[in-house]
């Protein structure tokens, strides 16, 4: 059953409900936060080398396919944002489409997938930096140590309140857009080696002819990971003005406003790699530097790496201020073990400090784990976590829709809602599946079944806590009136 006949599209009065968190996004703020949650830096340099070797130069095609689908799904959840415009993104939209255990299991998989994030953001960073300040071959400790210490000042941002969040965010965005387009641009312009026809070459070469065959699809499960974050917009909804309107659109702009300047950047990449059978066959442990370097100088290495540095540091604090508000707000409703102390908000502006500190030990522990083998496990887990979180809200619509019980908020597709959201229904199902399933890769066989492993290990786990201890504590959800029937 479902609980979409309870909710109002509003949020309660502060008179009306103690856990009232304050404005403090409007809808460019907003916008800010989801695009470095994305991060163009992040979405393109941690994937264009797999990519590559996937499916040669046209695996950024790839780009626009999984832009393609992730619009459909920001459209679904801006509906759902304008409907719901609580905190909690990916719990509170899948909660009131399909009930408490729904939403449960959306926050699961949204909390485990983003505190691995972060910790592989804070250790990709903590490599660029140290390299930066001269390290040229870092060890593991030095490694680890430099991002234990990100996380800790990271998370302190995130801490002090959200005008120190928002500064640090709209700075490493205009670092970002104008690092990337303007490197682009110069590639495209003057250091071009390969005709644009390439873009159309190796897929099909790869795979004996055919264009969407298993390399194809490689390069689409990859990129799956750069068209993520944009929800985190969802995820502060209750601290932004106006979130009916304001959420939906700061989901979709901040998307297609990554994905232009991913696929523009990619293609000025792609286009100036000077040997590219030689980056194609893996010989080039790094085509993207490598490129640079050869058309630059080794003067453009520091610079390059700053930029870097910024790009994850921006992603990182973005993540962290989205993962926090969901286990806040799953707290809220009694949801989590320890909801008392992780659903309090602290400090002047009345922030959700002991989840930010949650997910800063979270990481923290996974940072410890970073060289071994079950850290190369876990981190695969972040996509297709990701994935499923974004599942649950979106099959529930769907499934509203044939049922004949949606009703709209005041962003709303129209006509074409319900088609938009079958379509990403589907777009997700596809995507998740290309995403878990295994490859060969060469790789030892648990690297190449992680995604099955760590999906199934964490959803029985999940299902243990829940049967066993949430399904009996959760209370209402934020803006219904009584506990929803169902699941």
């Amino acid at each position: 059953m479902t609980s979409s006949s309870t909710g109002t599209g509003k949020a309660p009065a502060p008179s009306e409900h103690p856990h009232t968190l304050r404005k403090g996004f409007n809808l460019r703020s907003a916008t800010a936060l989801a695009f470095a949650d994305v991060s163009p830096i992040v979405a393109l340099y941690a994937i264009f080398t797999l990519g590559l070797l996937a499916a040669g130069p046209a695996f950024w095609w790839a780009f626009p396919i999984v832009l393609g689908g992730q619009l459909l799904v920001a459209c679904v959840f801006g509906e759902l944002a304008s409907r719901w415009p609580y905190e909690g993104s990916v719990y509170q939209w899948a909660r009131h489409v399909r009930g408490p255990g729904a939403g449960w299991f959306a926050a699961w998989a949204y909390m485990w997938g983003l505190t691995i994030a972060l910790s592989t953001l804070s250790y990709g960073a903590a490599g660029f930096l140290l390299q930066a300040a001269g390290v040229d071959a870092p060890g593991e400790a030095a490694t680890m140590g430099t991002a234990l210490a990100i996380l800790a000042l990271g998370s302190l941002a995130n801490i002090v309140g959200r005008r120190t969040l928002k500064i640090l965010v709209m700075a490493s965005l205009i670092c970002e857009v104008v690092a990337s387009v303007g490197l682009g641009t110069v590639l495209l312009l003057f250091y071009r080696e390969q005709s644009f026809g390439v873009l159309f070459e190796g897929a099909g070469a790869v795979s004996g002819g055919a264009w969407l065959a298993g390399p194809m699809l490689a390069a689409a499960a990859f990129v799956g990971w750069s068209f993520v974050g944009f929800e985190s917009a969802g995820s502060i909804a209750e601290e932004v003005e106006n979130p009916e309107r304001d959420v939906p659109k700061a989901l979709i702009f901040s998307l297609l406003a990554v994905g232009i300047v991913v696929m523009y950047s990619a293609a000025g990449l792609i286009l100036a790699i000077p040997d590219l059978p030689q980056a194609m066959s893996g010989s080039i442990a790094d085509p993207v530097s490598s490129t640079l370097v050869f058309h630059f100088g080794s003067s453009i290495g520091r610079p390059l790496l700053v930029i870097f540095v910024i790009g994850f540091l921006a992603s990182f604090l973005a993540v962290q201020a989205a993962v926090s508000r969901v286990i806040w707000a799953s707290a809220r409703d009694r949801a989590l073990p320890g909801s008392g102390v992780l659903g309090r908000l602290a400090g002047a502006e009345r922030l959700p400090v002991p989840a930010i500190l949650l997910t800063a030990a979270g990481a923290a522990f996974f940072v410890l784990l970073s060289g071994s083998t079950l850290y190369s496990v876990l981190v695969n887990f972040t996509t297709i976590g990701f994935y499923i979180a974004f599942g649950l809200p979106v099959w529930g619509a769907a499934l509203l829709h044939l049922r004949g019980g949606w009703r709209p908020g005041s962003f709303s597709l129209g006509r074409f809602s319900a088609p938009v959201t079958y379509v990403a229904a589907v777009w997700l199902a596809v995507q998740t599946i290309n995403i878990i399933w295994p490859r060969d890769t060469g790789d030892a066989w648990y690297i190449e079944w992680s995604m099955v492993i760590t999906l199934t290990a964490v959803g029985l786990a999940g299902a243990a806590l829940y049967l066993g201890y949430a399904r009996h504590r959760i209370g209402p959800a934020f803006g219904e009136t009584k506990q929803p029937s169902g699941n």
